[in-house]
């Protein structure tokens, strides 16, 4: 006797499991930032040092004048920009927004980022842009960070007066709100007769 099996069987799909398409394509796009990370730490130091030093021109009044604008700017911009991606956080039609806010503020804040790489770097970029800013652009480092904390100063003062202005805000709409009830009457006491 044979047994007539009668049952829908799927083929196998030829190829990788799906699982595994993803982990190789997450190990690529790793690979690709590891080595674009590599390019672009030999780079990026000495190019934002040659440009910087072609703005102050070898001028100490120049390189200060620059290192607090950048510092300033691209450190209070980001700020506001983050807090403003914050405070739409909770609402979901404007995710879009969010996302470009967030890609403006790290664009923004790129020149900081650039100068930080300089300063903090190991690398033989980093020590050339150094040598370049000391020469071309005297002064612009210090300028710069002092610049951030000005901007980050200018953040928090920022904070502070929308949240008194929004405090002021509710104040005077309850101070409404209590006003159009009508004046409090106490045990007691009788309403005026007009």
């Amino acid at each position: 006797m044979t047994a007539d099996i009668s049952g829908s069987t799927t083929p196998a799909k030829p190829g990788l499991p799906a699982w595994a398409k993803k982990a190789i394509a997450v190990a690529a796009v790793l690979v690709v930032l590891v080595i674009a990370y590599f390019i672009l730490a030999a780079y990026l130091p000495r190019a934002w040092a040659q440009n910087v030093g072609g703005l102050a021109d070898g001028s100490f009044g120049a390189g200060i004048l620059w290192g607090l604008l950048f510092g300033f700017l691209c450190t209070l911009i980001p700020l506001l920009l983050f807090r403003g991606a914050w405070r739409l956080f909770r609402r979901r039609r404007f995710r879009p927004m969010q996302v470009i806010m967030l890609i403006v503020a790290v664009i923004v804040a790129l020149p900081n980022l650039l100068t930080l790489s300089v300063v903090l770097g190991g690398n033989s970029a980093a020590h050339a842009g150094e040598r370049i800013m000391d020469v071309d652009a005297p002064g612009f480092r210090g300028a710069s960070l002092a610049g951030a904390i000005i901007g980050v100063v200018a953040f928090l003062g920022v904070i502070g007066l929308t949240y008194t202005y929004r405090k002021r805000g509710e104040d005077l709409a309850e101070l409404r709100d209590a006003d159009s009830k009508g004046p409090a009457t106490g045990p007691g006491e009788a309403p005026s007769a007009r």
